[in-house]
């Protein structure tokens, strides 16, 4: 083909699809279609003709990429600069007040604070990454800083912008958008019922339907399923020239994203609450599912002002709808077995829509919550859930009762192997705790719980070693205890079913990275009664290694500040205890090593902040943070102008350009080694 005549092709198809981003955003973004749906699909074919016809012309950025890519074999994960922070909850009229005074307090103002309220969409929360106008990456929140990548899925979302209007006169070339991903109640349903027809799984939910569809290697798949987005904020962005979050919306809406029409801006509380009910009242006949109401501080420089906790920023508020119930029927009552021997009775329910979930099982907490409420096999009940509380049994319908229904008593037994089921007493009282337990360490139940507490991310951090994988290997007898977890090899695990060679080289390289743990992670891992993560912590400070902390009396454990009596017991118990003792040898042989904390004697970095990027030479993240901390200091999540010093290491992320941008000081390890000393850099 010559110059002229392929020039020609290249502008037609330019013209298409401009003309087809278009037509996407005033549909999804402004409501306000200029064309039809058939006008649309006849552009659409007509560019992917051409696409077809010149397949040199095609492009990542074309509205045809919606079909979707390839098949991945693996997703890609993605750091970001500003963390993904979670919501702290409200769930009754009294948290939204002391909400508002806290914010009023923390600014010393007496004034009205103006809010932008949101409906809390259920869906799955996405950052989307603009370079040049053009949507370069999507990724998942994750655990905040990381997520996974799913651009290809995304790409195929129409509501989705792939190339985005730039402000007249922009000059930065990067641009993060954050929004909800979800799924409307008629395309749920419409997709569930073709998957029903098919003999195929159905999703329990629209928000499940929303994420499995976002997890698809294959986005072809993910192009198939009714998926929609709006945005809610930003993460890293160029200066839009405004102190307000509902300006900054406007803004987002007029570059072509899809902005929720149900927000209102710069309300008072009072507004506030008027719109949480008018909310409430409306949330049935939504084409979507929501769950509460969003409120933000409307000031961006209030926003500032007031900051972030670890995991939540301080100016927003989700504030829950009431709890929703539906009426369903019990169908049998099981007993389940916690990591600590705890006999839960669960009620397995005829399924019950409730509040956008397909609900099926119910705690019923104990025997006496069975017996207070009367509760009984084949009784029709109210259940109710609220948020992602597990459902429960609010009461029975005793007018329903047909005289058929069965009383349930506690088994004497555990059922998972036998053993007699104990009520143990409180303390030293006559009084008995309501649960009954198994205190049989070998039980199969317990251990499997166990497993599962010891290979978390907080813990040992084995990447792979799941609940249904630790389930099947205690199963097979591959794991009687932690210890065993060590002594796994590629040839042992490769006996279980659909375990493939790659699999099991990963598990075992997972484990072989998990050997070298801090000492308080490592006494959290052993699931000692009354021993959460600020315990595990204040007892490897005290006492700087394992040997030391197992040699402790009750009285020198009850004697530190933040332990008391009852927890010293338990330590003491279980440390006494020959089996633990003969696990933890196991363990110890195994390889394990136990990193103490660094004493530190003078608080010289009192009043500091720090965030850490990149690979330090000798420290690993975890060490830093705790020098930092046992120093004084505070570590946190991300870069901003209250942060005193970003501490960069090989391979640094975007926080390091974060920081530059900002005026933050950066310095290495060695610098910071000289703060903790107390000496000038």
């Amino acid at each position: 083909m010559n110059t002229s005549a392929n020039s020609t092709i290249r502008n037609q198809i330019e013209t298409l699809r401009q003309a087809l981003h278009r037509h996407n955003t005033l549909y999804h973004a402004h409501d306000n279609p200029e064309i039809s749906d058939a006008e649309y699909d006849l552009l659409m074919q007509e560019l992917i003709a051409l696409e077809n016809a010149h397949p040199d012309l095609q492009s990542p950025d074309s509205p045809t990429a919606r079909v979707g890519a390839p098949p991945l074999a693996v997703f890609e994960t993605a750091s970001r600069a500003l963390p993904m922070l979670s919501l702290d909850n409200a769930f009754a009229l009294q948290d939204i007040i002391d909400f508002d005074n806290r914010v009023k307090k923390a600014l010393q103002i007496q004034d009205e604070v103006l809010y932008t309220a949101e409906p809390k969409l259920d869906g799955v929360a996405v950052e989307l990454v603009y370079q040049d106008g053009k949507l370069a990456m999507a990724s998942t929140r994750g655990d905040g800083i990381t997520g996974e990548v799913i651009t290809a899925n995304v790409r195929t979302i129409r509501s989705v912008p792939l190339q985005i209007q730039l402000q007249t006169g922009a000059v930065e070339s990067r641009l993060e958008v954050r929004g909800e991903i979800i799924m409307d109640r008629k395309g749920f349903e419409k997709m569930n019922q073709s998957r029903e027809d098919k003999n195929l799984q159905v999703f329990a939910n629209p928000r499940n339907a929303a994420a499995g569809s976002l997890r698809q290697l294959d986005s072809s798949i993910t192009a198939t399923r009714p998926l929609d987005i709006f945005i809610y904020g930003t993460g890293l962005v160029p200066d839009m020239n405004s102190d307000s979050h509902w300006d900054v919306l406007k803004q987002l809406k007029s570059m072509g994203f899809r902005v929720n029409p149900l927000i209102r801006p710069c309300l008072t509380l009072e507004k506030v609450l008027e719109c949480y009910r008018e909310l409430e009242e409306s949330r049935s006949g939504l084409p979507y599912d929501i769950d509460g109401l969003v409120i933000k501080v409307d000031s961006l420089r209030y926003q500032g002002m007031l900051g972030e906790k670890a995991r939540s920023p301080r100016w927003a508020i989700a504030w829950k709808f009431q709890a929703v119930q539906g009426t369903t029927r019990i169908q049998a009552i099981e007993i389940q077995v916690g990591r600590t021997g705890v006999l839960t009775p669960v009620a397995h329910l005829e399924p019950v829509r409730i509040g956008g979930v397909l609900v099926s099982r119910a705690t019923l907490h104990n025997e006496e919550e069975i017996q207070r409420k009367d509760i009984r096999i084949g009784d029709t009940v109210f259940v109710e859930r609220a948020g992602d509380v597990i459902p429960k049994v609010v009461k029975v319908i005793t007018e329903k009762r047909s005289g058929n229904e069965i009383p349930f008593q506690m088994p004497a037994t555990c059922p998972a192997c036998g053993s007699q089921a104990i009520r143990s007493s409180l303390e030293k009282s006559d009084r008995l705790e309501s649960a009954l337990r198994c205190f049989n360490a070998r039980c199969p139940a317990q251990l499997k719980e166990n497993i599962i507490h010891f290979a978390s991310k907080r813990a040992f951090d084995i990447d792979g070693l799941g609940e249904k994988l630790a389930g099947q290997l205690v199963d097979v007898g591959l794991l009687t205890s932690y210890a065993d977890i060590f002594q796994l090899t590629i040839e042992k695990l490769l006996q279980l079913n659909r375990m493939g060679q790659k699999s099991a080289e990963n598990l075992i390289s997972a484990i072989d990275r998990s050997k070298k743990i801090q000492l308080s992670r490592f006494l959290y891992s052993l699931g000692i009664r009354h021993v959460g993560e600020n315990i595990a912590d204040i007892l490897a400070r005290k006492w700087g290694n394992i040997d030391t902390v197992m040699q402790q009396t009750p009285e020198s454990l009850a004697a530190i500040e933040g332990i008391g009596k009852i927890i010293a017991e338990s330590v003491h118990g279980f440390f006494s205890d020959p089996g633990n003792r003969g696990i933890l040898d196991g363990i110890l042989k195994s390889g394990v090593e136990i990193l103490s904390p660094t004493p530190i004697a003078v608080k010289t970095l009192e009043g500091k902040s720090f965030v850490l990027t990149g690979t330090l030479p000798n420290l690993t993240r975890s060490q830093a943070k705790a020098l930092i901390e046992a120093s004084g200091g505070k570590v946190g999540n991300a870069v901003s102008r209250n942060t005193s010093y970003l501490i960069a290491g090989e391979a640094a992320g975007s926080k390091l350009e974060a920081a530059r941008r900002i005026g933050v000081e950066i310095i290495d390890e060695a610098a910071l080694m000289q703060l903790v000393a107390g000496t000038a850099i």
